[in-house]
C-alpha cells in the first residue's frame, strides 16, 4: 500500500480524517490493517494570520513546508484535510515534490455520482466566498449557493471559535440545521459539509438534506488512492 502525507491544518478536522483512514481500511482489509499515514501540522495560528490578510502565497509556502518533510519521511502523495487552505492550491501544485488530492475533487465525484443538481455550500467565510467548489462544480454543470452574508459571518464564528477548538453547542448544531433547511427551500437536494470539523455535529441523521461529507470523502479518495 502507498504511504499517505497528510497536511494537517485545523486539529479536529485532520483527527477525524485521520481516524477515518485507519477505521475504514479495517473495514476494508481486516482487523488493525490500514496504509502508512505521516502527517505534518504547522501552528494554526500562521494559516490564520496568512488567509487574514489575504496572503495565499504565505499559505501556500506552509502547505509545502508540510510536503517536503512529508515527502522525507517516505510519503508517496498527500491530502489536507482543510477546505478553506485549498484556495492556494494552484500556487503549489506545480512546486510540490509529491502529487495531491484535491479535496474538492473528492467531494465534486460523490456529487456526480449521486446525481445532485444543485448544491449549498457551507464552511469559513474564507471557503464560502472563494472559488473552490463553484469552479469545480461548474465544470460539472451542477447548480450551487451560497448562504446569505450573515449566515456566512454566524457559520464561520461557530467553526473558527467553537467547532475548530472542539467545542460542541446544540444552538449551534441547531443554526446549521437552520441553514441547511434554507438551502433546501431553495431547491438544493444535498449540502456540502466545506469545512472538516462541520461532520462533527452535521450529517445525514440530523439535518433536512444529503450530506456530502467533504473530511471523510477525502480519506477515502486517499484509502482508494493507497491500495491501488
Amino acid at each position: 500500500m502507498k504511504h499517505i502525507g497528510i497536511v494537517g491544518c485545523s486539529a479536529e478536522g485532520a483527527a477525524l480524517c485521520y481516524r477515518t483512514i485507519c477505521s475504514e481500511a479495517a473495514e476494508r482489509l481486516g482487523a488493525h490493517v490500514h496504509p502508512e499515514i505521516s502527517m505534518h501540522t504547522p501552528s494554526l495560528s500562521r494559516y490564520v494570520a496568512c488567509l487574514e490578510k489575504g496572503d495565499l502565497e504565505g499559505v501556500a509556502e506552509l502547505m509545502l513546508d508540510s510536503a517536503r518533510r512529508l515527502e522525507r519521511v517516505g510519503a508517496d502523495f498527500l491530502i489536507c484535510p482543510d477546505n478553506t487552505i485549498h484556495q492556494a492550491f494552484s500556487l503549489l501544485a506545480g512546486r510540490s515534490p509529491l502529487p495531491w488530492l484535491h479535496i474538492a475533487d473528492a467531494v465534486t465525484a460523490a456529487a456526480v455520482e449521486n446525481g445532485y443538481a444543485k448544491l449549498g455550500i457551507t464552511g469559513t467565510r474564507w471557503l464560502v466566498e472563494s472559488d473552490i467548489y463553484p469552479e469545480k462544480l461548474d465544470a460539472e454543470g451542477i447548480a450551487w449557493l451560497r448562504p446569505s452574508p450573515d449566515e456566512i459571518a454566524e457559520s464561520a464564528r461557530i467553526i473558527l471559535d467553537e467547532l475548530v477548538p472542539g467545542i460542541i453547542r446544540p444552538s449551534s448544531v441547531a443554526y446549521f440545521r437552520d441553514v441547511i433547511e434554507g438551502f433546501k427551500s431553495a431547491g438544493c437536494d444535498a449540502v456540502i459539509l466545506g469545512c472538516t470539523e462541520i461532520p462533527l455535529i452535521i450529517s445525514d441523521a440530523n439535518c433536512a438534506l444529503p450530506t456530502l461529507d467533504s473530511t471523510r470523502l477525502l480519506a477515502r479518495a486517499a484509502l482508494d488512492t493507497a491500495c491501488t
